[in-house]
């Protein structure tokens, strides 16, 4: 584990807790060159998951992707990072529960869209216009007419 203030490797962990999910572990660290403290995660490797692209392509899942795309569409919205964080594993949970070495891009999306419209209807929206590619207003307004009937 490198030190993110000065890179180090060398350091020693402070408390080790499971995370709120059971899912990995949480560890405080202090690093032993220059005194910072930092946490990181232990998580269990999963088999390798690989997403087919609308066009066919093929790629590693990343869960970076779909943390990049909540934080965006939460952004300045009453919703914390430990609710962002329980959500994109609760999103990944469903996702490798599929059993499946390969999964749609499309599947993915419409589970994202599915936990995000619970969540909170605005960063639903947000996510919904990249995800669908809104083209204009119209687009939008048809999205939350849907949200107040449905």
């Amino acid at each position: 584990m490198r030190c993110p203030y000065c890179l180090s490797k060398e350091d020693k962990v402070l408390e080790s807790r499971p995370s709120s999910e059971k899912n990995s572990i949480r560890r405080r660290r202090q690093c032993l060159n220059c005194g910072g403290r930092f946490t990181s995660y232990e998580r269990v490797e999963e088999h390798p998951l690989m997403v087919i692209k609308g066009d066919g392509r093929r790629q590693p899942f990343n869960r970076e992707k779909i943390l990049s795309g909540i934080t965006k569409a939460c952004e300045k919205r009453p919703i914390s990072t430990e609710v962002i964080d329980n959500l994109i594993d609760d999103i990944e949970r469903e996702i490798r529960s599929i059993n499946a070495r390969e999964v749609e891009s499309k599947a993915i999306g419409a589970i994202v869209m599915s936990r995000l419209q619970q969540l909170d209807q605005v960063a639903y929206v947000r996510f919904a216009s990249v995800y669908r590619q809104f083209q204009d207003v119209s687009d939008f307004v048809k999205e939350v007419n849907e949200l107040q009937i449905g």
